[in-house]
């Protein structure tokens, strides 16, 4: 365990971070949502799933500008603003991020010659508190956990994981699906939480040894918990935290998630064509292509316009009405509304402050 540091001075370790959005830059959903704790979900941060079940806690989770300096400007930062102090033994609260097997081959785990894993991160909180940071095999129903302590201070941990061979015959998957969690626990019951914490290796996964030992982040209204520069590398040493380009960072999270904003009347980049007096189609092309064929959902109304017509209605009756079998770089989309004359072309126009999302999320 190290002090947070600056790192103007390093060489740059490009690629080395498996992690994506480590230094929190990336909001595209919303920088603060409250109320949160009764189900889980992505609300703040791209990437970072707040999973949560069982607990009468609530939180803020926000992205804030209060990283420690050179490292990231941003973290994020959970707020509890309801406490639970009686913990039934199913309840949780972690932050995790899901990885697709296609991006994890190069630790070679499961089989010969598999190498370990560090993860290194800053953290801070309102208090000291002990928690748990856990490496989680989807496909071979694994896992090994790791304690950290917070201080009211920036403290970068340097957390490294045992190889993991196995039999030989545990390899993650090479493909789009999740793979492996890496998990934050920050409250968790006995079902969780009733064991002895697996640290040395890989096991079979029991669950009552994933986060013993952990202290709960709802136990007081007064509890906040901050973390950023979080990096996950192949080999026993954590080097200094990759600074990545925003750019690169943002077209990354835009693999699974992807949100065009309007304000009213905004023209967007999305052309259509009429098919009939009820239908219309558009091709919309994502920036980046995206990790599967995404869930379509929006708020607010829209309005296609074309050379006679414009024909109003609610972004959430879009559907996907093609996709590509492969690299999904373009959809179909279509509506169903009415008066429109078929065979024109036109665009979508936003109505107010409307959404149109899609979400390719593991």
């Amino acid at each position: 365990m190290t002090k947070a540091r600056t790192n103007a001075s390093a060489s740059p370790a490009v690629g080395r971070n498996i992690l994506i959005n480590g230094a929190m830059n990336v909001a595209q959903r919303s920088a603060s949502v409250t109320g949160l704790g009764a189900a889980s979900g992505y609300f703040t941060l791209d990437r970072w799933l707040l999973a949560s079940s069982g607990t009468a806690g609530r939180l803020t989770m926000s992205q804030t500008a209060d990283g420690p300096n050179g490292i990231s400007a941003n973290c994020l930062k959970l707020d509890c603003t309801t406490a639970d102090t009686s913990i039934a033994a199913g309840e949780f609260l972690q932050v995790v991020q899901k990885i697709e097997g296609q991006n994890l081959q190069r630790i070679g785990k499961g089989v010969a010659g598999a190498k370990q894993i560090t993860v290194s991160f800053y953290v801070k909180a309102s208090a000291a508190f002990d928690f748990v940071c856990e490496l989680s095999d989807l496909d071979n129903t694994r896992q090994i956990s790791k304690l950290f302590s917070t201080t009211t201070g920036w403290v970068r941990h340097e957390l490294t994981y045992a190889a993991d061979e196995d039999d030989g015959s545990s390899p993650f998957g090479d493909d789009n699906a999740a793979s492996l969690n890496l998990t934050f626990w920050l409250h968790a019951g006995a079902t969780w939480a009733g064991g002895t914490l697996n640290t040395a290796t890989f096991a079979n996964t029991t669950n009552a040894n994933r986060a013993a030992g952990i202290d709960s982040f709802f136990s007081s209204t007064d509890n906040n918990f901050f973390i950023t520069g979080v990096q996950m590398e192949v080999g026993p040493v954590a080097t200094e935290f990759e600074q990545e380009d925003f750019g690169v960072t943002l077209a990354k999270c835009q693999r699974y998630f992807f949100q065009v904003n309007g304000a009213a009347s905004d023209r967007v980049g999305i052309g259509g064509y009429v098919v009939g007096a009820s239908e219309a189609r558009f091709d919309c092309v994502m920036p980046v292509s995206m990790r599967a064929i995404p869930t379509l959902s929006g708020s607010g109304n829209a309005h296609f316009d074309s050379a006679d017509d414009s024909a109003a209605f609610a972004i959430s009756d879009m559907v996907i009405d093609e996709a590509p079998t492969g690299i999904v770089s373009s959809l179909g989309l279509q509506i169903a509304t009415s008066s429109m004359t078929a065979g024109q072309s036109g665009g979508l126009r936003f109505s107010g402050d409307a959404t149109l999302t899609l979400t390719a999320e593991l």
